[in-house]
């Protein structure tokens, strides 16, 4: 009778990965995934930008009018959320990402007006840092304002394009 011996047969390789080799791969699946989830992240939030955006502009809309109805811009929340006959017929974002305000202009009166949206607090972009603020006037001038409260041109620039 013949030993039995765990040793391959002469000529025959093995077969299947080492510890070693396993590990490095799943070492570099662990930073791919992470330089690409990061980037995946701001991605989304560029993009949910426009939820704010297009409904700052649905707003300048319906203010034109709503002027043209009343002679007055809407100023107040109610006068935002009433139905078009009464108001603007607009209560929030698309998708709820932005809590809206209407203000009145610079002169108190309804003359002007100053729509501002600001990332809700238990939204997911509340973690954009770039673009927490943005806002539009009776004139059609945009602003917008990064996580500081910084406005500047470059900032309105970067966050409404």
């Amino acid at each position: 009778m013949k030993a039995c011996s765990n040793r391959p047969v002469s000529g025959a390789k093995t077969r299947g990965f080492t510890l070693i080799e396993l590990l490095i791969v799943v070492a570099i699946v662990a930073i791919l995934a992470s330089v690409s989830l990061g980037s995946y992240r701001q991605y989304v939030r560029r993009a949910n930008r426009v939820d704010a955006t297009s409904t700052l502009l649905r707003i300048s809309a319906a203010q034109e009018r709503f002027y043209l109805q009343h002679s007055r811009y809407a100023t107040t929340a109610e006068e935002l959320t009433a139905p078009p006959s009464a108001g603007l017929g607009i209560s929030s974002t698309q998708h709820g990402l932005y809590d809206l305000a209407v203000v009145a202009g610079p002169d108190g009166a309804a003359t002007g007006y100053t729509a501002t949206a600001t990332a809700s607090s238990g939204a997911s972009q509340r973690d954009d840092e770039d673009c927490r603020i943005f806002s539009i006037d009776q004139s059609g001038q945009r602003g917008a304002a990064d996580a500081s409260g910084t406005e500047s041109p470059e900032i309105t620039a970067r966050c409404w394009r």
